[in-house]
């Protein structure tokens, strides 16, 4: 029985692993992929198969246990946003090596135009890169039934697929028809991999597997070529071709909602299908790309059509260089007239996002800033969490933030450069991702900094997930060699400052590693705790 449900692009990936035979999901939360994990830990198929749905403390652990139920035979899904990627790179690029026993995603949602995130990357480089195939649905529909089509094309050809997302297909919604939970595939049985001398990598096994990879990195794009997601849709208008990949095919019919006059290549599946390429060039001498994020096929088109048609894309200015598509620069692109809308608004830039009233990051940035006062030399380092808008008025505490885990050894090396005093500011989450390590590093070289951990007992930027080192940041401090008296908790009110303040500054005054855990629940799970 078909059933129909208005789902976000996410979920509508989520179902779609769930129906091919999903034994587990691993992944890190981060915008915009969160949903998918939520939407498996909350579905009742998950409960009466025992699928796995916990959280991963973060996307390298979450690739490389994902890894390891593929070489069991099992579906498995690993699922993060972009800057992820960067995370799981080596597992990732050591698992087009091994290949895939059973199903192997990788779901990386982009998020172009940095809506919540440090950057703007394409994911699809990394299919290039690794030398696996790469799904990009155009729309909801195409999620769900993507998501069953790559476990069993990742079966087929024994590799993992990379299934690429980006923020307004994840977050947006559309109905979904899809079939009854009933007649999900059943999971698969255990089994181990016919030649299991792949998945040890020592460079006699590598050579001979990479040789073969890209032997079968021809047979992936023929596969492109007649897969039922890319298709050549013919038009009278010979003016003009269209390459549309994944959402901007969707953005190219909302302009176009009686059908495109000139001829479209909808690209969805990848390697990008050279021979459907050349035969709209064949057609059209000047060819304009549509493709969300960065511009990776336009490129590469430069290298294999001939030297008369004209390629126009971003590149070339005919749409924005960064940020997301929409259908508005796609109808500019298009030559068409622009629509008509709402006047611009004479209200000014909308205020930017801050801290809860009442938050603990509040309070220990306050204490923070009281004592650096006395240190006009000293500098703090933050992190990726909610915290990080602590470097925005009123508080301005700190100077940098690049990516997960950079505070610590930040510190760490402005420390030996000189920097007195140098405090890092991180989240339980952060810390148990990324910067357990940096901290080891110091403690290693007993570098004269001051950690202080900002414990919320929760991933609070992304919704409230469980954090792994909650309850255990002590231990795990101690356990990485940092001395017991000089890892101090504090709790994070306005009627302790004057606690916290004498803590901070005896930390900053012993020179060697120290760590202050600054601990009080987030208020919005703690909102969510009472209700239940």
């Amino acid at each position: 029985m078909a059933l129909k449900q208005l789902l976000l692009g996410d979920e509508a990936l989520a179902l779609g692993a769930l129906h091919a035979g999903l034994s587990g999901v691993y992944a890190y939360p981060g915008t915009p992929s969160t949903e998918i994990t939520e939407f498996i830990q909350s579905h009742p198929l998950t409960k009466e198969r025992n699928i796995h749905c916990k959280w991963s403390t973060n996307e390298k652990t979450a690739m490389e246990a994902a890894l390891g139920m593929s070489f069991a035979g099992k579906r498995t899904l690993v699922c993060m946003k972009h800057v992820g990627m960067n995370v799981c790179a080596d597992p990732f690029m050591g698992s087009a090596t091994t290949g895939a026993n059973g199903g192997l995603v990788v779901a990386a949602c982009d998020d172009p135009s940095m809506h919540s995130s440090q950057n703007e990357q394409d994911s699809r480089f990394w299919g290039t890169f690794a030398l696996v195939p790469v799904f990009e649905p155009s729309n909801q529909q195409e999620a769900y039934e993507m998501a069953k089509e790559a476990f069993d094309y990742s079966e087929k050809r024994d590799i993992p697929v990379l299934m690429r997302m980006t923020t307004r297909l994840s977050h947006s919604r559309a109905n979904v028809t899809s079939i009854d939970d009933t007649q999900a595939r059943i999971p698969n049985e255990m089994h181990f991999p016919k030649n299991e001398i792949q998945w040890c990598t020592l460079p006699v096994n590598a050579r001979k597997r990479y040789a073969q990879l890209t032997k079968d990195y021809a047979v992936f794009e023929e596969d492109a070529v007649h897969s039922r997601f890319n298709r050549f849709e013919d038009g009278p208008d010979k003016s003009l071709g269209i390459i549309a990949c994944g959402i901007a095919y969707n953005y190219l019919q909302e302009n176009f909602p009686d059908g495109c006059p000139y001829p479209v290549l909808k690209i969805s599946q990848y390697p990008y299908p050279k021979e459907l390429i050349l035969k709209l060039a064949a057609q059209c001498k000047k060819i304009l790309v549509l493709e969300e994020g960065q511009p990776l096929l336009e490129e590469r088109l430069k290298g294999i059509l001939p030297h008369d048609n004209e390629i126009c894309g971003r590149l070339d200015g005919s749409l924005p260089r960064t940020g997301e598509l929409s259908p508005d620069p796609v109808r500019k692109a298009l030559g068409l007239p622009a629509r008509e809308g709402c006047a611009k608004s004479d209200v000014p830039a909308p205020r930017p996002p801050a801290l809860c009233m009442g938050c603990g990051h509040r309070d220990l940035f306050t204490a923070i800033n009281a004592v650096m006062k006395e240190y006009p030399t000293g500098k703090a380092f933050s992190d990726i969490g909610c915290y990080t808008l602590g470097w925005l008025p009123p508080f301005q505490s700190f100077t940098t933030c690049v990516e997960m885990g950079a505070s610590i050894t930040m510190a760490h090396g402005s420390a030996f450069s000189g920097v007195w005093p140098a405090v890092a500011v991180i989240g339980d989450s952060t810390f148990t991702h990324s910067g357990m390590t940096g901290l080891l590093d110091a403690v290693n070289e007993n570098s004269d900094i001051l950690v202080c951990i900002s414990d919320n007992l929760t991933t609070g930027m992304t919704g409230g997930q469980d954090s792994a080192g909650t309850g255990r940041l002590e231990a795990i401090c101690e356990g990485l060699g940092v001395d017991p008296a000089h890892i101090r908790t504090i709790v994070p009110l306005p009627a302790n400052y004057p606690e916290m303040e004498r803590i901070i500054k005896e930390e900053i005054e012993y020179h060697g590693v120290s760590v202050i855990i600054s601990r009080r629940e987030c208020l919005q799970t703690l909102k969510r705790h009472a209700k239940k």
